[in-house]
């Protein structure tokens, strides 16, 4: 799944500001994690599967205690552990994102594919919508080169207003 094509009824553009089906993006977000996860063999437990679940309830990133908050009126426990360890274990498997800028987490809208992602945060709203970046290919990319710098992670975040919050602006 891509966050910038139709699939599930969107419009084009990055998923977390498109309108699009959710229960969709929900089922389809959580089926690839899942069938990643047996492919490489990786343990999908209830809790970090139910961490993913809370994460793609919202196109909003969401901080571990409030994550916490929710795993405790599910049943899942109480203690911070259970939220940081189901959210290191997202994140090292590409399932979810930090976004550094919120210091908070939002689910990978595509999981099944390998992908270099870049985050539109809304600054009214906290909406984060994800995209696809090539920061090798571009200035930062030639910079490294001409220094001989290898890039191995990048993390872009542009903060701005996202179209709904815009046109309750301009309204």
């Amino acid at each position: 799944m891509t966050s910038d094509s139709t699939e599930n009824g969107t419009n084009s553009g990055p998923l977390g500001f498109a309108l699009h089906d959710h229960d969709a993006c929900v089922s389809d977000t959580l089926a690839a994690a899942e069938a990643r996860c047996a492919a490489d063999g990786l343990r999908f437990t209830p809790v970090r599967r139910k961490v993913l679940e809370i994460l793609l309830q919202e196109h909003r990133a969401l901080g571990a205690y409030a994550i916490l908050d929710r795993l405790r009126e599910d049943g899942f426990g109480s203690q911070p552990p259970v939220a940081y360890r189901a959210l290191d274990f997202l994140v090292m498997n590409g399932l979810a994102h930090k976004i550094e800028q919120l210091n908070a987490f939002i689910a990978c809208v595509h999981p099944s594919e390998a992908h270099t992602p870049a985050f539109m945060i809304c600054r009214l709203c906290d909406a984060v919508a994800e995209t696809q970046s090539s920061p090798a290919k571009g200035a930062l990319g030639d910079a490294a080169r001409a220094t001989g710098f290898r890039i191995e992670r990048t993390v872009v975040e542009a903060e701005g207003i996202c179209p709904a919050c815009a046109e309750k602006e301009d309204a």
